[in-house]
């Protein structure tokens, strides 16, 4: 399983945009080239996250773009899925009886464990644990 690179570029943007703090803006052009992101991608990248409720944007001499929420209230949980979809390792997670061996399937309950504990793992990360005097975000 690997995230999309679209949504890898919507988690360095968000946390590009926390670094800078609360209530401040950056131009996309800014974004884009100090994280390193092809500024047409991160047009449709800031697009979703502001659909999602995860940005905000303005346009104009004093626009950019900003968090619309401070950033302990944006888990990685939400950026990847507001980029993404929700996360699905095996489709036998979210549609039970799609797998031929049904109810007596013993890789079902491994594949909704490990789900499970990666969404609590994402949901419980917030980006400022990535912020917060340079610290590395702590094991949840």
């Amino acid at each position: 399983m690997q995230i999309t690179r679209q949504a890898d570029y919507a988690v360095r943007a968000v946390l590009y945009l926390a670094k800078l703090g609360p209530e401040h803006r950056a131009a996309t052009s800014q974004i884009a080239e100090e994280q390193r992101i092809p500024p047409s991608f991160l047009a449709k990248i800031v697009s979703q996250l502001s659909v999602a409720g995860l940005l905000q944007t303005s346009r104009g001499a004093r626009g950019g773009v900003s968090l619309a929420k401070i950033p302990d209230k944006i888990s990685l949980l939400e950026v990847v899925e507001a980029i993404d979809g929700p996360i699905l390792l095996n489709d036998c997670v979210a549609h039970h009886g799609v797998c031929v061996f049904g109810e007596t399937c013993p890789l079902q309950p491994i594949w909704c464990e490990a789900q499970d504990e990666l969404v609590s793992r994402l949901r419980a990360t917030t980006f400022d644990q990535f912020v917060e005097n340079g610290r590395e975000p702590v094991a949840a």
